[in-house]
């Protein structure tokens, strides 16, 4: 069953109730008792798993082999170089 939230416009008093889907929206405020009260849009709940079964390794991605990776070394000079012999500058 879903939580609604609630709030009264005539006080502003707001509050949460435990529904089912298929019962009416509430009208009377339970603090003013005014028929004010209107349901809020809500930001939903996350999916939360309980019992035996489910565990963090069964939806995790398989790592990829892992390889070494090697520096990089710079391109030898050319005659002409510039920088004498100290490239990768």
């Amino acid at each position: 069953m879903p939580t609604y939230e609630y709030e009264c416009a005539a006080c502003g008093h707001a509050f949460e109730e435990l529904q089912s889907m298929q019962a009416l929206k509430l009208t009377d405020c339970p603090r003013c008792h005014k028929k004010e009260l209107h349901r809020l849009i809500g930001s939903g709940n996350g999916v939360i798993f309980k019992g035996t079964g489910f565990y963090e390794t069964d939806y995790k991605k398989k790592d990829a082999p892992k390889t070494e990776a090697k520096p990089a070394t710079p391109p030898p000079c050319a005659a002409s170089c510039p920088h004498a012999g100290k490239c990768g500058a």
